[in-house]
Formats: structure tokens, C-alpha cells, sequence
């Protein structure tokens, strides 16, 4: 209940007038010029994201807890023919086929019963859609049918009802092996194992399923700005308070005045002499009590508060000992890759510097602490000193590697790279493979408080080249390395 009176205050600022906006608009005629342009168009953008999202990542979830139950289902044969038989009669294969195939090629905007939890950015977003849909003359002849726009987010909404009866039924799901796996003792660990995994798939499902939700009910500038202008006209406000979601949970009494409304509803001194009255029948003791039992459950919420800020909804869900989430699982494989360039310069003895690599890497995160990366460079020669500077191509690099978080912003990190040391006119010349080199490198990396608006981070790293003696004549051994990555 909380929640919904929270959201009813939020709703409720959202349908008072601005009052630093200087234009006042008192009816719905004539175009609205404050409207952000491009907003149809950011708004359409977005729905297409999350619905390819739902249509491709979602079922992908679910194929992989449908191959992880028939896994469990072999093992369970294998030692209770009958508990495999009765666990899974109901064909739960099926119905996961069923779910992802609905979530594939569902593109009704007909949405069920309202369940779950409310997002009053969501319903306002709605509601101003349904609003200019009907009312089209707010919008410039620039604009994109609003329908469109509003049928798109009804896909989302339906998808991800269709979602949240999928982890429905998952919860169901592991309800039923959970029950088995504690009432029986010295499982094989190959079936333990299985039900871990399921229960790891499932929290990876809920992450992600949280994950658009948030993406959906985050809002922007632009919408921002669009409901302050839309808020200035009565018949928006008129509109909000009848045709929202939360005006339908919550309906006012037909032609009822707001003193009308709170007849009979307990004042705040009422509350509080009640309160009073109830301590001070239990004795001297009862108001310290009560104290102790206040604090002991605020403790409590803050716990649990805490959890879910750090774990998401699937908090709940994470059961499993000695389980580290991998945020990066989550991600599709292009959210997971990490562009940057590095630089590194060998000196002369004349604190001039004789060449420097230039190298651009891409790296792929495995998880939060480890990542792979190949890599390009180019050697740049300068010249012979300040008086005699001239650019020229000296080398060109190809480069691997692997590095793992250790302790806060230190990393180990190795690699393998080819190198050509010497100059080169053409792609022809550097062919041949008796013109290149082998490295080997191990070090450590550290993340540097460096960042620009370009930049994101700063790395710099000491390196040993381990293979550098083998070569003839020898490459310098220790190498130190500036990256700066993009995203």
C-alpha cells in the first residue's frame, strides 16, 4: 500500500501547473510550439529497443532454463524414476517453448489485468500518449502519428506481462525442484549442480528482466519538459485524473469535494492519542519496548533495502552460497566491448624519443573483473633529436591479451604480440616471417583518476617482456604503457 499512496504523490506533482513556466495555455486549441521536437521519434526509438530486447533476449533466457530443466530431468531419472516422472508430468518444456514463442511474435497492445508493482512514469507516459493521441492538433504536421508511438509501448507493457508470467512460472518452477532437492539428502553432485545452474539461469533472467523495466521507467529531459507543457492545460489534468492507471486503482467518489472525500478518515491527533493510549495500558516498560521493536524493525528494512538495491528484484532469488552475479552476463555482446588506444614511447639517451607506439585495442569483458583484447599498433619513428625530426613508419604490432581484476584498481594483465621492428614501404615487405618478432608479456595495470569528456578511463601499465632476450639484436624487456579507454 506504500507504494501505490507513494506513486499517488508523485502522479499528484506531476498535474499541478509549473509555476516557472512563462507560457500559459488555458485550452487544448492551437498547436503546443513548446513540445520538444523529435520527441515522437526519441519515444518510438526507444519502445523499438526494448521490444527487440524482450523478443530476443528473453526467449534466449528461457530456451537455456528449458535445456538446464531437461538436464536435471536426466539426472533425476537416473536415480528416482518416479520423482522425475512426477515433477515433470506437466510438460514444463512446453510451456517454456510456449512463453518464448509468445515473447518472439507477440505483437498485440492489448494488455491484461493490471498486477504487479506500479510505474507512475510509465503510466504518465501512457496517458500523455492516449492524450495527444486524441488530441492531434497539439502536435506540429512534422510530427509522428502518435498512435504508433503508443501502440509501441503497449507491445513493451504486453511483453513484459508476458515476462513477468514467465518468471511466474520459473518461481513455480523452482518451488517444485527446490522442494525435492531439501527433502532428500546425499544427492549425486552432478544433479546439485544442475538445480545450482538452474538457479543461476534464473537469477541472470530476472536481472535482465529488471534491467528493461528500469530502461522503460527512466525518465528523460525530453519527456520531462513535455509533461510540464502538457501539465499547463486544464483538459490534460482533467484527463490525468480520469484516465490514468493509478486514477483506476484509486477512483474518487463521483462529484465529490475533497472535504467530502476525507469525511470520517482519522485525523493525525486522533492517530496519535490512540497510540498513546495503548502505551501507557502496558506500563511503565511498554513505550521502550515498543522502541526497541521500532528500531529492531527498521534494522531489518534496511537490510533488506539494501539488498535489493544491490541485487535488483532477483535478489530474492539468489539462494545459492558463494554466488558472485556477473553484471556483464546480462549485457548483449556489444554492451560488453570495451574500445581504446594506448601509447608507448622508447627514449633515447638524449631525452628525445626515438619511436612510440600508437595501438588501438578492442577488448571483450568475460565479467566484471576479467576481459580478452586483440589489438593493432604502429611504430612511429621522430627523427634523431630535436635539430633533425622526421616522421616515418618504423613497425607494426598485432597484440592479444587477458587481464583480471586483482584489488581495487589493480589488475594483472598479460598478452602475446607479433611485432615487425623494422621499417617498411609496403604491405608486401612485412609478408615474410622472418621480419617479425614474439613478446611475451606479464604485468600489472591500474586504473588512474584521468577522464575527459572524450576518455572514460585511464590505464597505465608496466610490463615485463619476458621474451625480449631470445631476440636478436634484444627489444627492451620492460615496457610502460598509457591507455585511455572510450567506454
Amino acid at each position: 500500500m506504500a507504494k501505490y499512496i507513494m506513486a499517488f504523490v508523485f502522479l499528484g506533482v506531476l498535474i499541478y501547473r509549473c509555476p516557472v513556466c512563462a507560457q500559459s495555455i488555458d485550452s487544448v486549441s492551437g498547436k503546443v510550439a513548446d513540445l520538444p521536437s523529435g520527441l515522437l521519434g526519441k519515444l518510438q526509438g526507444k519502445m523499438n529497443d526494448l521490444n527487440k530486447g524482450l523478443s530476443n533476449q528473453m526467449p534466449s533466457y528461457l530456451d537455456k532454463l528449458a535445456r538446464q530443466e531437461q538436464k536435471l530431468r536426466k539426472r533425476l531419472q537416473r536415480r528416482d524414476s518416479a520423482a522425475a516422472k512426477a515433477l515433470f508430468a506437466d510438460d514444463p518444456a512446453g510451456k517454456y517453448a510456449a512463453l518464448a514463442q509468445r515473447l518472439r511474435s507477440d505483437s498485440s497492445a492489448a494488455l491484461r489485468a493490471v498486477s504487479g508493482k506500479y510505474y507512475p512514469y510509465t503510466d504518465s507516459l501512457e496517458t500523455m500518449l492516449k492524450f495527444m493521441n486524441k488530441n492531434p492538433q497539439l502536435l506540429t504536421a512534422s510530427s509522428l502519428p502518435v498512435g504508433q508511438t503508443l501502440s509501441k509501448l503497449q507491445q513493451v507493457q504486453s511483453k513484459l506481462q508476458t515476462a513477468d508470467e514467465a518468471r511466474q512460472f520459473i518461481q513455480d518452477r523452482k518451488a517444485q525442484l527446490q522442494q525435492y532437492i531439501t527433502q532428500h539428502t546425499q544427492l549425486p553432485s552432478a544433479l546439485t549442480n544442475a538445480y545450482k545452474d538452474y538457479n543461476y539461469k534464473l537469477y541472470y533472467y530476472n536481472q535482465q528482466l529488471s534491467s528493461y523495466k528500469d530502461i522503460l521507467n527512466d525518465p528523460d529531459k525530453m519527456l520531462k519538459t513535455a509533461l510540464v507543457v502538457l501539465n499547463k492545460i486544464p483538459a490534460f489534468t482533467s484527463y490525468v485524473q480520469s484516465n490514468s492507471l493509478l486514477s483506476r486503482l484509486f477512483p474518487a467518489p463521483a462529484n465529490a469535494s475533497g472535504s467530502q472525500a476525507l469525511a470520517g478518515l482519522q485525523t493525525r491527533d486522533q492517530i496519535t492519542q490512540a497510540l498513546q493510549s495503548q502505551i501507557s495500558s502496558g506500563g511503565a516498560g511498554a513505550q521502550s519496548m515498543l522502541g526497541q521493536q521500532i528500531s529492531s524493525a527498521q534494522s531489518q528494512l534496511d537490510n533488506l533495502k539494501e539488498r535489493i538495491m544491490k541485487n535488483g528484484e532477483s535478489a530474492a532469488d539468489q539462494d545459492q552460497e558463494n554466488f558472485h552475479p556477473n553484471n556483464q552476463a546480462t549485457k548483449t555482446f556489444w554492451k560488453r566491448l570495451e574500445y581504446g588506444t594506448n601509447i608507448q614511447t622508447v627514449q633515447s639517451s638524449q631525452y628525445f624519443p626515438t619511436t612510440t607506439d600508437l595501438g588501438l585495442s578492442l577488448g571483450y569483458k568475460l565479467s566484471d573483473a576479467s576481459q580478452i583484447g586483440i589489438g593493432v599498433s604502429g611504430k612511429i619513428g621522430w627523427g634523431t633529436g630535436f635539430q633533425h625530426i622526421a616522421l616515418s613508419c618504423q613497425g607494426l604490432g598485432l597484440r592479444s591479451s587477458l587481464e583480471t581484476k586483482i584489488k581495487g584498481s589493480f589488475s594483472a594483465t598479460g598478452g602475446y604480440e607479433y611485432n615487425h621492428q623494422t621499417p617498411f614501404a609496403n604491405l608486401q615487405s612485412i609478408s615474410h616471417y622472418s621480419g617479425w618478432t614474439n613478446s611475451g608479456l606479464i604485468g600489472i595495470s591500474k586504473i588512474v583518476a584521468v577522464k575527459s569528456k572524450v576518455f572514460k578511463k585511464t590505464k597505465v601499465q608496466l610490463l615485463w617482456d619476458f621474451l625480449s632476450y631470445q631476440q636478436v639484436p634484444r627489444t627492451q624487456p620492460i615496457l610502460f604503457r598509457i591507455s585511455y579507454i572510450w567506454n
